[in-house]
């Protein structure tokens, strides 16, 4: 009896290696470590999103390569890998988001959109002549209380209090789970975000190659950072 070459498993998405591995699933993880690094703190009064846009031509404008998606008012995503992906995934989240307040007149949970988008992401990894999403996603809200999920190409969620997704994540994780406490403040975690993102950027940061979007407890609307706060707080 001949054996199976281990090619023969990554050729579509439905087939498991004997180990039990989808190797298109880690590939598209592999994707997610190519792209540029975004990091997500939740803090006592709001929820902070940090992302690096990676330019690769000075003719680029930066205004076009947005980092930070508004899904609700109350809900905001950053991700790293492919960005095509990720707004197709925010645009469907939307249209959840906006089903929900109309179903029941209130705005929806974090948990309950973070658990659609990976919901959907997940049947992109059983289903032949389609392809995983190429992307991860940080996925920030405030209902209850401020909360931050991630969401990967495998579909799973996790929640975290602080996250990084892209090629810095394991200096910037590194460097959350050292400096990182919860009674933090929104401006302390903003500063901290871009503390940790120099940690695994070598350029230079700059208002035009950084996001910065948060969200507040007693508001509960997305703030975006306009480039002249983002330029102080990068000094």
């Amino acid at each position: 009896m001949y054996g199976v070459s281990p090619q023969a498993y990554d050729r579509a998405i439905t087939v498991f290696s004997p180990d039990g591995r989808l190797f298109q699933v880690e590939y598209a993880k592999e994707a997610v470590k190519r792209g540029a690094t975004a990091i997500g703190i939740v803090a006592k009064d709001g929820v902070v999103l940090v992302a690096y846009k990676a330019t690769h031509s000075k003719l680029a404008l930066a205004d076009s390569l947005r980092k930070v998606f508004d899904i609700d008012s109350h809900i905001s995503v950053t991700a790293s890998g492919l960005i095509a992906d990720a707004r197709r995934l925010v645009d469907m989240a939307r249209v959840d988001a906006q089903r929900h307040r109309i179903t029941y007149n209130e705005p929806a949970n974090v948990e309950s959109i973070s658990k659609s988008i990976c919901d959907l992401m997940q049947v992109y990894t059983q289903y032949g002549g389609i392809r995983p999403f190429g992307v991860s996603l940080l996925i920030a809200g405030v209902d209850s209380k401020p909360r931050l999920f991630e969401a990967e190409p495998s579909g799973a969620m996790t929640g975290y209090l602080a996250d990084s997704v892209g090629s810095g994540k394991k200096e910037v994780d590194e460097y959350l789970e050292k400096n990182y406490k919860e009674s933090i403040t929104v401006e302390d975690a903003i500063e901290l975000g871009i503390s940790a993102l120099r940690k695994s950027v070598d350029a230079k940061l700059s208002p035009e190659n950084v996001d910065i979007s948060y969200i507040d407890v007693k508001t509960r609307k997305s703030i975006a950072v306009s480039d002249k706060d983002v330029a102080k707080y990068l000094k």
